[in-house]
């Protein structure tokens, strides 16, 4: 029997095979890109009314500015119109030495080169003193940094009982943890010129020049404990208008040396033992606790339990006083910045990470 040769078709069992493998690869490929573009990002939830309150304390504090800019501005002006004043009974009293009669020769161009001279000399004079005072009625110290600069911070300065709180644990040593371990083994001398400590005392030096002389205030550091700057005035507000006093405290913290861990719990109780509370606190601090109330049992403490230690901490901030924080670099604390940042934000303070430099 003879066999029939079979006709050849491109449309053939294995091509239709392919051809459907293909079509189902394309068909997941489409469902896998729209299933991840249907997957919702979970965005926490931000407090707007927060938000819209730091701005209304911004703009308040903008409009004070404004008002303190106008009132030098008009005092400028005065102070102009007083030399323009003087300038004009000079030139009259000048013509009237010349009407007095042609025998008197007139003044020389060197002469009144010479007045002009006296009279912008008094006119600058007039702008410095009234300056000066501009700055003494808003100041109780002087504090000069290098190169005479101010910066924008934000933070709120003012209150009628201010709490400055330092950590002078030692970490504040450097910023590098091979550094406070080198550091921690050197002389008492040495630890005090670390130049983050001297940046953590000049803080504390720049708030205090900003004092308000009605006002105020208290000075802790804190490491495992927390003790007052000048000894002898714990639990005590001190008044800002003694300067005196308020320059021994600043040079009582200046001889204390960085040392051991640190329990911000025990720095933040501190705002419940003074009575009246504190209405304005400035924490200087470099990261998140590494003890509470007592001292760790182990020796080594990791990155979740500083972060428990530093929530158990932020518990005992009484209701409606607002912590303005400082946070000086520390390496190998990632977590420092968003927590720090986000008791700043709730309790109505201010957030600064400053540069090496400042203030």
């Amino acid at each position: 029997m003879r066999r029939t040769r079979r006709e050849f078709s491109a449309f053939s069992l294995s091509f239709l095979d392919i051809m459907s493998c293909g079509f189902g690869a394309v068909v997941l490929l489409f469902l896998i890109i729209k299933h991840q573009t249907d997957v919702a990002i979970a965005v926490p939830a931000y407090d707007l009314d927060v938000e819209v309150r730091q701005l209304e304390r911004e703009i308040g504090t903008a409009r004070v500015r404004a008002g303190e800019l106008e009132s030098q501005l008009g005092a400028n002006e005065a102070a102009l119109l007083i030399g323009r004043e003087a300038l004009d009974e000079a030139r009259r009293a000048l013509e009237a030495a010349r009407a007095k009669g042609p025998r008197r020769s007139a003044p020389s161009a060197r002469e009144i080169a010479e007045l002009r001279a006296t009279i912008k000399r008094q006119e600058s004079d007039k702008h410095a003193v009234l300056a000066q005072i501009a700055r003494k009625s808003r100041a109780i110290r002087t504090y000069v940094g290098e190169g005479n600069r101010e910066y924008l911070t934000g933070i709120q300065l003012g209150g009628r009982r201010i709490l400055v709180l330092i950590d002078s644990s030692a970490s504040m040593l450097g910023e590098r943890i091979v550094n406070v371990i080198r550091r921690r083994n050197m002389d008492d001398d040495t630890k005090r010129r670390s130049a983050k400590w001297r940046q953590g005392l000049a803080t504390v030096d720049w708030i205090s020049a900003r004092f308000p002389p009605d006002s105020r205030y208290q000075i802790y550091t804190f490491d495992t404990v927390a003790r007052p700057a000048l000894e002898g005035t714990r639990g005590r507000w001190l008044p800002a208008r003694d300067t005196a006093q308020l320059d021994d405290a600043i040079n009582a913290l200046r001889n204390r040396i960085p040392a051991g861990g640190s329990s911000l719990e025990r720095a933040l109780l501190v705002m419940s033992e003074l009575d009246p509370p504190p209405d304005n606190v400035y924490l200087i601090t470099d990261g998140l606790p590494t003890q509470g109330l007592s001292a760790p049992t182990g020796t080594t403490v990791d990155g979740a339990t500083r972060l428990r230690l530093f929530e158990r901490a932020v518990a005992r901030i009484p209701p409606g006083i607002p912590v303005n924080v400082v946070l000086l670099p520390m390496e190998g604390d990632p977590m420092a910045p968003s927590a720090f940042w986000q008791v700043a934000l709730y309790t109505q303070g201010a957030f600064l990470s400053p540069a090496s430099d400042w203030p």
